[in-house]
Order: C-alpha cells, then structure tokens, then sequence
C-alpha cells in the first residue's frame, strides 16, 4: 500500500504502483530512495484517458532513443504531454521496452500471479476510477538497456539513493507510477526497493 507523508511525497513500496492527477504547469519528481530500482512511468490526458503518453511517438518527435534533459515527450495524437525539466541521476533511462505483464513472467517461469507493471497501471487507474483499453508503452527512468549493434542489454539501474527525475505537466493529466516488479532479469538486480513520488507546484 501507498503512504503519503505529512510533506506531500507518496512512497511506493517495492512493486507496487500509484496513480495522481496532475494539472498543466505542476511538477512530478520521481526519486529513487534506495538506489538501483527502475519505475515505469505512465501518462494520460485527463479529459480523454485514451490519449497517453507515446515512446514511439516521442521517439519520432526528437530523433532520440532515450530521453534528455529539456526535451518533451509527446501523445499518440504528437501532442506534448510532459517536459523532463532536470535529473539529479546518472541519467540511464529507457523508451525501448514495454512494460512488464503476465505474458512476460510466464514466459520467463515466475510463479502464476507474479506482480507486473501491466497490472499496476490498470490496478491504480481503477482506484481513480479510469480505464484503459491497452497498455501503452512506458518511460521506463532508471532503466538501463544499452543499444550494442543490434542488441539489447538488459543491465543494472545505476540511480543511486535519492537520485530524482523531475518532470513538468504540459497538459492537465494523469501520472501513474509503478516501482517495477522485475526481478528475473537483472535490471533491478534481483531485488525490487521502493520509489516515491513528490507532487510540486508550478515554477
């Protein structure tokens, strides 16, 4: 279960996820309270949940495969949704894999209901009281999956404790976090930890 402090952080314990609203102008800041641990980010426009948050679309958008300081990241209908205003990490993110579902796990021999980002998104939307028809394709902060040639490599975060990820809204939307449940392949090192999630006033 999610906790939320007296000064407004919301921290997510070890693969769970947390869905907020958030208006146009306010910033969210991801951070990494323990060090190594990767969180799928998700988001939506508030009016139309259908509308959310594209890699690929953003991909297009900056001719890069993984996300910059100062660059915006874009909807499927090319419309900009957030901005990534600063990153106190070494800043090893991914817009390359999908988020973890119960496909992925059976494939990978995990016992049945193993907790995945898939069923965080839809779990924490539903507290809101939102539905999606899919699940779309995360930022995955933290995440460290290296192009070599035309391989992937799936490695170790390298955030370290209190590392942070601060974006800002350019549309009123919904954010949902989930604290990556991932510990049959090495990105979390085998060993999910928590994440937090600070909600900031516009600057």
């Amino acid at each position: 279960m999610d906790t939320t402090t007296a000064e407004g952080r919301t921290i997510l314990p070890a693969r769970t996820g947390h869905a907020t609203r958030v208006a146009a102008g306010q910033r969210v800041s991801v951070i990494d309270l323990d060090g190594g641990q990767v969180g799928d980010l998700f988001a939506f426009a508030a009016d139309d949940p259908a509308e959310h948050l594209s890699a690929g679309h953003t991909r297009a958008a900056t001719s890069r495969l993984f996300p910059a300081v100062g660059q915006d990241f874009v909807t499927d209908r090319r419309r900009p949704i957030l901005t990534l205003l600063s990153d106190t990490s070494p800043g090893r993110h991914d817009m390359l894999i999908p988020a973890c579902d119960p496909a992925r796990y059976a494939g990978l021999g995990a016992d049945p209901g193993h907790p995945s980002c898939a069923g965080n998104l839809h779990a924490s939307l539903a507290a809101l009281g939102l539905t999606v028809p899919v699940t779309p394709q995360p930022v995955n902060v933290f995440m460290r999956i290296p192009v070599e040639g035309d391989e992937l490599r799936w490695l170790p975060a390298v955030s370290r404790p209190g590392d942070a990820i601060t974006f800002r809204a350019l549309m009123d939307c919904v954010i949902v976090l989930s604290a990556c449940p991932q510990d049959l392949v090495g990105i979390n090192a085998g060993h999910p930890t928590r994440l937090a999630i600070d909600l900031l006033p516009a600057t």
